[in-house]
């Protein structure tokens, strides 16, 4: 992305201009923040806390919520900061580090939500075997394998934008560093980075969607095989919170990645975007607590703890 000549920093459009939105949008995204920062905090010092919360489970959640938490501080502060100063400037190193930690965070959580099914799938398809089988060694390498194909994934399109020119313009259409609109503002040959940036997707998109269905597949016909309705409800039960965020996630990604080249005349939907980055994570970690009685009773016995030391 870098120009050898002159341009340094990028100007960010962000959302609008009219100063009483801009203050609306400062108190939704400032309150979002908060809410989904303190949210996923609290599943983290659960799962690290209760004894009752030590399973393979919660240890996905728990990095689950930790991906939320880098996500959203990848893109809201900065944008906030925006907000409140006017400066829509952001230096070529920053911006550049937003979008390679943004996609980081992004792509790893959908690995994630794919291990988190396989998870699921040997917790109900194979429950007496589960710890065996999905012991602490196992879920770690799951979880470094996340973040190791998110890498593999994201460094070859970055590794080429890295090398991109900007000679007419550096105004970026959007709130934060996003490769679409800077794509539409280089002066350099994007395609192949164009096609690449798909590919990437799309196999991200296709391999983890197809593991999710894979493993949803068998459990369903594994739970319907249950004598008693009581059996099936609390199967369900167990996989509804992680379908929820799953239907949420891939959603609302089709809106934003499955569209032609950054080239072509195409408006990027920023709204969905600040919906992605600021709504979900302040979604998912009610979610799981409000559809999990083991969490809710872990955090109950957290509350109950707190105010007997208090008052002590």
């Amino acid at each position: 992305m870098r120009n050898h000549t002159a341009i340094t920093t990028f100007i960010l459009l962000g959302l609008t201009d009219d100063t009483q939105l801009q203050i609306l949008l400062f108190i939704f995204l400032f309150v979002s923040y908060i809410l989904s920062v303190t949210g996923n905090l609290t599943i983290i010092t659960l799962t690290l806390t209760d004894s009752h919360l030590k399973t393979p489970m919660y240890l996905f959640l728990q990095n689950f919520s930790f991906l939320e938490i880098s996500f959203t501080t990848a893109c809201v502060p900065r944008f906030l900061y925006s907000i409140l100063s006017g400066d829509k400037s952001i230096t070529y190193d920053a911006c550049a580090s937003q979008l390679l930690f943004t996609d980081l965070f992004a792509v790893t959580e959908f690995f994630l939500l794919a291990a988190m099914s396989c998870d699921r799938y040997v917790a109900i398809c194979k429950p007496l075997h589960y710890m065996i089988i999905m012991n602490s060694r196992v879920c770690n390498n799951c979880i470094l394998s996340c973040w190791l194909a998110a890498l593999i994934i994201i460094l070859p399109p970055i590794s080429l934008g890295l090398g991109l020119e900007f000679c007419d313009s550096n105004i970026i259409d959007h709130f934060c560093c996003d490769a679409s609109p800077i794509l539409k503002i280089s002066c350099s040959d994007t395609w192949l980075i164009e096609q690449m940036v798909i590919v990437c997707a799309v196999l991200t998109f296709i391999i983890t969607l197809l593991c999710i269905v894979l493993s949803y597949i068998y459990i369903i016909k594994t739970i319907l095989r249950f004598p008693s309705a009581q059996q099936r409800k609390k199967a369900f039960s167990t996989c509804s919170s992680h379908m929820i965020v799953v239907s949420i996630t891939y959603g609302s990604c089709i809106f934003i990645y499955v569209k032609p080249s950054a080239k072509d005349e195409v408006t990027i939907n920023k709204g969905i975007s600040l919906l992605i980055i600021s709504v979900s994570p302040v979604l998912n970690p009610f979610i799981y607590t409000l559809r999990n009685k083991q969490v809710k009773q872990a955090f109950n016995d957290s509350i109950k703890n707190i105010a007997f030391f208090s008052k002590t």
